[in-house]
């Protein structure tokens, strides 16, 4: 079964139903015993943007999820996310940027990074992506749509810990999936292993984004 999807979300509520999309992002992940990762830290102030060439996953599934973090002022807060997760995926043409605002003398500060660019894509294992925002074309195979988040079983499986998602509520999953032109906006990003081909990252004043 194929499933072909084009155009994006914006979350307004947490309970609004996700669309089947998902995207990756540079972010290195730690790995944890038997891949289990557990999603215990507090997200910083900063959201990232990533865009993406193409992506090839296998093992995918996604749900819904609520980041405990902080506002650029120490202030607590949460964001809403669709948890998108995989096996393992491949990336081709992969750039993060993360402004930051209000430096005293320098203003804003822009950090880009980029990876896989060439012959070698970016490589990840037991790939977790807190997605806020997303735009791009995926098609999926093998796709169930309305699964118990715990039941998913084609994916790596939650991220436990103390990750705040209810395994009753609802979630999606796929054999695999394709992603093209990818743009996203995420909160964090956990995996078991990154290996980022062609690494370049770079700083400069100013407002300077991937999209």
């Amino acid at each position: 079964m194929e499933s072909q999807v084009r155009g994006g979300t914006r979350w307004k509520r947490f309970a609004v139903v996700m669309v089947p999309s998902v995207a990756a992002t540079a972010a290195i992940g730690v790995a944890l015993a038997q891949g289990a990762l557990a999603a215990s830290f507090s997200v910083s102030g900063q959201s990232f943007k990533v865009t993406t060439e193409r992506l090839d996953g296998t093992g995918f599934v996604q749900y819904g999820a609520l980041d405990e973090g902080y506002t650029l002022d120490g202030k607590k807060t949460v964001h809403p996310v669709a948890v998108s997760a995989f096996k393992s995926a491949t990336i081709k043409s992969l750039c993060q940027s993360v402004v930051t605002p209000n430096i005293p003398v320098l203003g804003n500060v822009s950090l880009i990074l980029r990876a896989g660019q060439g012959d070698t894509p970016v490589k990840a294992e037991n790939l977790y992506i807190d997605v806020a925002e997303l735009e791009g074309d995926a098609v999926f195979r093998g796709i169930d749509i309305g699964v118990a988040a715990k039941d998913a079983v084609k994916g790596p499986g939650m991220k436990g810990g103390k990750e705040q998602s209810n395994p009753y509520g609802f979630s999606q999953q796929a054999d695999s999936v394709t992603l093209t032109d990818v743009k996203q906006t995420a909160w964090a990003t956990t995996a078991g292993t990154f290996k980022l081909s062609g690494l370049k990252m770079s700083l400069s004043t100013g407002v300077k984004e991937c999209y």
